[in-house]
C-alpha cells in the first residue's frame, strides 16, 4: 500500500487530477472518493469522465445514486455512485456493484456509506479543502494500482 499526497490549487487542478487518473483507470477498477460536502469529489470525478470522452457535464449522482455512462458517450463503462443517500450498508447489495464492477469501473462518492472494508483493492482518494481554498488530494493506492497511480 502506497500513500500520498498532493495539493490542488482550484476547481481546474481537481479536474486535471481526474484526467490523470482517466488515463489508467480500467474495467474492474474502484475509486473511492471521501471528504466533505463541497471539497471536489464530484469535480474529480467530472475530470475523469471529460476525460475518458464524456461531452457534457456530468450531473453528481446525489439523486439517481448511481449514473451510468457507457460507450460511445465515454470510452470505457463507468459507473458513477454517490452513496450519500444511504442509511445502511446493506442497501449497497441492491445496488448490484459487484456484478456491474466486471464490465466497468467504478468511481464510489461517500464509500463509507458502504462499510469498512468493502473494497479493500480500491484506490481510495480523500479530497480536502485547504483554508486558502485550494484542495489537498490525498491517496492510499493498493498494489493493484502500482505504476499506475500517482502519475
Amino acid at each position: 500500500m502506497r500513500h500520498g499526497e498532493e495539493r490542488l490549487l482550484d476547481a481546474v487542478a481537481t479536474a486535471a487530477a481526474g484526467a490523470r487518473l482517466a488515463e489508467v483507470l480500467k474495467a474492474g477498477d474502484v475509486v473511492t472518493l471521501t471528504g466533505g460536502l463541497g471539497a471536489g469529489k464530484t469535480t474529480l470525478a467530472r475530470g475523469i469522465l471529460a476525460a475518458l470522452g464524456l461531452a457534457e457535464e456530468a450531473p453528481s449522482p446525489t439523486f439517481a445514486i448511481v449514473q451510468p455512462y457507457d460507450p460511445p458517450e465515454v470510452r470505457l463503462s463507468v459507473l458513477h455512485i454517490d452513496l450519500y443517500r444511504l442509511d445502511d450498508p446493506s442497501e449497497v447489495d441492491e445496488l448490484g456493484l459487484d456484478e456491474a464492477r466486471l464490465d466497468a469501473a467504478l468511481l464510489i462518492e461517500w464509500p463509507e456509506r458502504a462499510g469498512v472494508g468493502r473494497w479493500p483493492d480500491a484506490l481510495a482518494l480523500d479530497v480536502a479543502l485547504a483554508p486558502d481554498g485550494a484542495r489537498r488530494l490525498t491517496w492510499n493506492a493498493p498494489d493493484a494500482w502500482d505504476g499506475r497511480w500517482p502519475r
